[in-house]
């Protein structure tokens, strides 16, 4: 078999709906088996995730994350998604790995938001200007009409060249006040220290936290953790590997069992705002089988579209 090479010109044929409906069915087929891979040096990542669903296929997804890139005029991360056919197991398609990584990162987020944030939810507060705060525009924005964004940034003049490139985009130069008045709260950061307190939130918000990958990492403290309904995306990816869940279980702000559930509890029905006044909270931690299902349903509307 010769592999496709689905390059970046095949999000002219994505949707985030579709992309969205695509997890959740991938979510009903038998469970992924995962296997991850870490190894740090300083402050850059290797990571080698790989997942295995039967009626899918595979993928093996290979990157390096050096946060000290950008500076250089380099890209951050950079790797490549191996697709693997189900029947055969066959090299099927190598597809663009960025082009991966925004329609999987945000598509994530977007499912939560779609499941658990007020149907009525308007402004969006955007913590972190980088690549993944731009996407994240994009996807809520397919979702929810009429949104309205804000986007805080440590440093002032990333938020205001985010602004001056995304029409309509506020500034917002208080972070406590900006999350007060925010229907949801997005963080896309690389901070060790968490950005967001519990006290500045209110009643009916929803959190979509996705910029904590690491041990080390976290972006909202434990009096939030306290406050909300905690989901992760993947308890395999998440419980054990990520400061944002790993740090409030040791402190005792957050049990295991208070985890409401993951993707896979979608269908059962567990993944649901039960009232307008609680605060939901999802954790975004990945997974080599968000980075499968994302790849089929890139690779399938890229087929779809060429004919």
């Amino acid at each position: 078999m010769t592999p496709t090479i689905v390059p970046r010109a095949a999000e002219a044929h994505l949707d985030w709906i579709g992309l969205t409906e695509a997890m959740k069915a991938g979510h009903r087929l038998p469970k992924a088996e995962i296997a991850d891979l870490f190894l740090y040096r300083g402050r850059d990542t290797l990571l080698d995730r790989a997942a295995w669903i039967d009626g899918l296929g595979s993928a093996v997804k290979v990157a390096n994350v050096f946060p000290g890139n950008p500076a250089a005029g380099r890209p951050m991360v950079n790797g490549v998604v191996n697709l693997f056919d189900d029947a055969t197991g066959e090299l099927e398609a190598l597809v663009d790995f960025h082009l991966v990584t925004k329609w999987k990162t945000a598509g994530d987020s977007l499912l939560s938001a779609r499941l658990l944030a007020r149907a009525d939810a308007r402004d969006f507060l955007i913590v972190g200007a980088g690549t993944v705060g731009r996407s994240m525009i994009e996807a809520y924005a397919a979702a929810f009409p009429g949104a309205r964004f804000t986007v805080w940034n440590r440093s002032a003049s990333g938020a205001e060249r985010m602004a001056a490139d995304v029409p309509g985009l506020a500034v917002a130069p208080d972070l406590a006040a900006a999350v007060a008045a925010a229907d949801v709260i997005c963080t896309c950061t690389m901070t060790t220290e968490p950005l967001i307190r519990g006290a500045w939130l209110r009643p009916g918000q929803h959190l979509d936290l996705i910029g904590a990958y690491r041990p080390d990492m976290r972006e909202v403290d434990d009096a939030a953790i306290a406050r909300a309904r905690v989901f992760v995306d993947s308890r395999a990816t998440t419980i054990h590997h990520i400061g944002e869940i790993k740090a409030p279980l040791a402190s005792g702000a957050l049990t295991e069992s208070a985890i409401q559930g993951d993707f896979y509890d979608i269908a059962a029905g567990a993944w649901v705002r039960h009232s307008d006044e609680e605060i939901t909270l999802a954790k975004n931690g990945g997974g080599a089988h968000l980075d499968l299902m994302t790849s089929r349903y890139i690779l399938d509307r890229w087929r779809a579209a060429a004919g």
